[in-house]
């Protein structure tokens, strides 16, 4: 049977490329959005295009108080699709954002762990009685957990190292169940993550390149391609692990 998979921030960068990866290898896919709307519904022709089916649903991961509708949006299409659960959850909806040393404020310290840590979270509690027993968790998490970058990022690494604990517990929690729960952590990436700075900036890029053993910053085909190999059943006696994207950056 096809697998199902929920990519969440689905509409771009490395959230839409982990949705092709996943539809290439086959799976039916539902991407979410918060505002993008239109982006999303590019990523659904794309993924229709290449045969599967797709779907896209709106969702703002801060808000906690509207995954059970999301949850039961959800089941509607898995039902629509005669699918018996998800097969595959991938946690990746996220934000940038910047807490130097004396101008972090409170509010941004909230953000970056309403969307990083609270939401995954809870959505994952929510969604858990739709995830088939043998599926597969794949949190989204970062190299900054093990090199330090600019310091302006310290606290969004911060939340990225919640997760990775989190990923631990969790797989033991949904290890009876034969539910593979990793973390993925990508490197630096060409996307419009954070203002496009790794994407836009040459500067910035000559230096990230300088420091890779693979001597390239990463395309978000780069990391689509791994997160889809995680959560396949190739590397399904796997669980609890942190597995890094990166192309040896900062070894």
């Amino acid at each position: 049977m096809t697998r199902t998979a929920l990519v969440t921030g689905g509409s771009r960068g490395l959230g839409r490329a982990t949705a092709l990866a996943l539809a290439a290898d086959g799976a039916d896919v539902v991407v979410t959005y918060v505002r993008g709307a239109a982006a999303a519904d590019e990523v659904v022709t794309m993924l229709e295009q290449g045969g599967g089916r797709a779907a896209a649903l709106e969702l703002d991961t801060s808000a906690p108080e509207t995954f059970a509708a999301f949850a039961a949006a959800l089941g509607s299409v898995l039902d629509g699709w005669g699918a018996p659960g998800l097969d595959v959850l991938v946690n990746n909806a996220g934000v940038a954002g910047s807490t130097p040393l004396g101008g972090t404020t409170a509010a941004a310290v909230d953000a970056l762990y309403a969307v990083h840590v609270r939401g995954p979270v809870l959505l994952t509690q929510e969604l858990a009685p739709l995830l088939v027993d043998g599926g597969h968790v794949l949190n989204v998490s970062s190299g900054l957990t093990r090199f330090v970058g600019a310091p302006a990022y310290s606290v969004y690494a911060a939340m990225k190292g919640a997760v990775e604990v989190w990923t631990r517990y969790l797989a033991k929690e949904l290890g009876p169940r034969r539910i593979a729960v990793n973390t993925i952590a990508p490197g630096a990436t060409s996307t419009d993550f954070a203002g496009g700075v790794i994407r836009d900036d040459e500067r910035y890029r000559a230096m990230i390149e300088g420091a890779s053993a693979m001597g390239r910053v990463g395309e978000p085909d780069d990391v689509g391609r791994a997160a889809a190999a995680i959560v396949s059943s190739s590397l399904s006696w796997a669980t609890g692990q942190r597995i890094e994207a990166s192309g040896g950056q900062s070894l």
